[in-house]
């Protein structure tokens, strides 16, 4: 079973984001106005809205009363509430996409990324068959923290990013091998390029790895 949840970011333009939205078995939108009322107008209906509540007008909360969720605690973003909520009453989805959650703000969409490196620390996952990406009109971003093959296709461009400094990464199918990059900082692997339909990357220890595809 495949669930969208929709940020308040940057809307989806483009074909494919926009088809994930529309054929997805499980909608939340996060907290907001603007995402909320652009699904309405597409002839969507939101399966739930989670947040505090104080971005979503009283008209709507009235409108879908039974379907808001608010978790008041803000420790978490919205994301991260509507992630929790969906996996706890939904439990059988194994396909999540994240939509709207660039655009703006580079500071949410810095959170939003990082919280694909969280969740694949604290569950596992990819491991466990549980596919979850951010999609929007420029790139698909993930996260692995397991030695993995990549069918990326040749001549895609990809990019890697970790928290661990200690982590390092052996692979093939690259136009710049990571086998020799210190991962202390972010810029040291952006917009490598596939040499091959396959990229293959062993990594020395589990640990998050945020991979970004153009």
């Amino acid at each position: 079973m495949t669930a969208a949840i929709l940020c308040n970011g940057e809307f989806p333009r483009k074909e494919y984001p926009l088809y994930l939205l529309e054929s997805a078995d499980i909608l939340v939108c996060c907290d907001g106005n603007k995402s909320i009322s652009k699904v309405i107008d597409m002839g969507l209906e939101p399966t739930l809205i989670v947040g505090d509540m104080d971005s979503t007008p009283a008209r709507l909360q009235e409108r879908y009363a039974d379907r808001i969720v608010k978790v008041e605690e803000q420790d978490d973003n919205d994301l991260a509430k509507s992630f929790s909520v969906l996996r706890e009453r939904f439990p059988e989805v194994d396909t999540i996409h994240i939509l709207g959650g660039g655009g703006g703000n580079e500071s949410h969409i810095l959170g939003n990324l990082s919280w694909l490196m969280e969740w694949e620390r604290r569950y596992s996952l990819a491991e466990n068959g549980i596919n979850v990406d951010m999609v929007s009109d420029y790139t698909t971003a993930f996260a692995i923290s397991k030695s993995t093959e990549l069918h990326l296709g040749e001549g895609r461009k990809v990019s890697f990013f970790t928290i661990d400094p200690s982590l390092r990464i052996k692979s093939t199918g690259l136009a710049w091998p990571l086998d020799e990059v210190v991962l202390d900082n972010w810029w040291k692997t952006t917009l490598n390029r596939a040499t091959a339909d396959i990229v293959s990357l062993e990594l020395s220890h589990c640990s998050p790895v945020l991979i970004i595809l153009d």
